[in-house]
């Protein structure tokens, strides 16, 4: 099953709660422990909730090159002292690891910095699905006061103060510098952001041994509680929105007082049904992107699985089974030369 979920007025929202707590009530009824240990026969992988990732389709390798130097520019920010670099480490993950990232005159941020790898397969970018895409999404840092807080004439004006820049814009785009191109340049470079050849990958692709029994049994216990009923896909995520808490309370019993950040797809739409609801996160590179949740809060994976199936399915997972579903986890992990891979075990 493959559910793509785009917000529609009315009760869509409640209504595929309701769907997605039902399917993770079927799935557990019709599942005992046993079955987590049967493997999936490979004429049945093209049939799996989850999809092998590929890359983005034919990039501008020059553009690519133009928007990689941008991204590791801090002229981009009112001071020069971050560049998106900055709170998306390329070599760990795609974040900072920080529960919010720091801006221009250490401005502390209101919400936990994504991973920009694999973000081109995302139906919305931002937690809020604020942009429509990755063009859209290049403006909202930089000029954030929280983060960037800075603007493109700004920018504008100090690049065109270095001359080898202006020659490798030039070789391009011709002309001189406009703001649609350099976002078009670092959105380019984005979308090149694509972690390849995951061991997951290879599964699916038929390599029974490219991932450990562990695994296996993890991935079938990710699917009998309901999680690839929000994490499937290419991505294993980003395609659909989701409540923050369906099967409990999770502000409430979070302890502190809801922010509004916390109102999600709220603040984009004003429509109530969208309050407390999110972009549901990819989980490609979840083992490398700690701390968990839009709010950061949670700082490991052992606790962000235990508190996804209290709040979301409301389950309670076993901490045997709970390390079986973060060795499915490892086994997302895939190559791209800007990312430094774990050591393995």
């Amino acid at each position: 099953m493959h559910l793509v979920y785009k917000h529609q007025p009315g009760k869509q929202h409640l209504e595929l709660s309701v769907l997605l707590f039902s399917i993770s009530l079927l799935t557990f009824s019709t599942a005992v422990f046993a079955s987590h240990t049967r493997l999936i026969p490979s004429e049945a992988l093209s049939n799996e909730p989850i999809q092998p990732l590929y890359s983005h389709e034919p990039l501008d390798p020059k553009k690519i090159k133009l928007g990689r130097s941008l991204f590791f520019n801090p002229r981009l920010s009112r001071d020069n002292s971050i560049s998106c670099a900055s709170c998306h480490h390329l070599k760990k993950g795609g974040t900072d690891n920080q529960r919010f990232s720091t801006g221009v005159g250490r401005v502390t941020g209101k919400i936990n910095a994504p991973t920009v790898y694999n973000t081109h397969l995302n139906l919305a970018q931002f937690w809020d699905g604020r942009a429509h895409n990755l063009t859209e999404q290049v403006s909202g840092p930089v000029e954030n006061p929280l983060e960037m807080a800075s603007s493109w004439p700004e920018i504008i004006q100090k690049l065109s103060l270095d001359n080898n820049f202006i020659r490798q814009y030039q070789s391009i785009y011709n002309g001189e510098l406009k703001a649609r191109n350099l976002i078009n340049s670092i959105a380019e470079f984005e979308k090149s952001l694509t972690t390849l050849n995951a061991p997951f990958d290879r599964y699916l692709a038929s390599d029974n041994k490219a991932i450990s029994q562990q695994a296996k049994k993890g991935y079938a216990i990710f699917k009998s509680y309901g999680c690839s009923a929000c994490h499937q896909g290419a991505n294993i995520g980003g395609n659909m929105y989701q409540k923050m808490g369906i099967m409990a309370d999770y502000f409430s019993e979070r302890g502190t007082a809801i922010t509004e950040t916390d109102l999600g797809r709220y603040n984009v739409t004003k429509d109530e049904y969208d309050k407390y609801t999110f972009k549901v996160p990819s989980l490609r590179l979840a083992v490398l992107t700690a701390p968990y949740f839009h709010d950061g809060s949670v700082k490991t994976l052992e606790s962000a699985i235990n508190k996804m199936a209290h709040y979301q399915l409301g389950r309670e997972i076993s901490s045997a089974e709970v390390q079986l579903v973060i060795a499915f986890l490892k086994t997302l992990v895939g190559k791209h030369k800007e990312l430094t891979l774990p050591a393995t075990e």
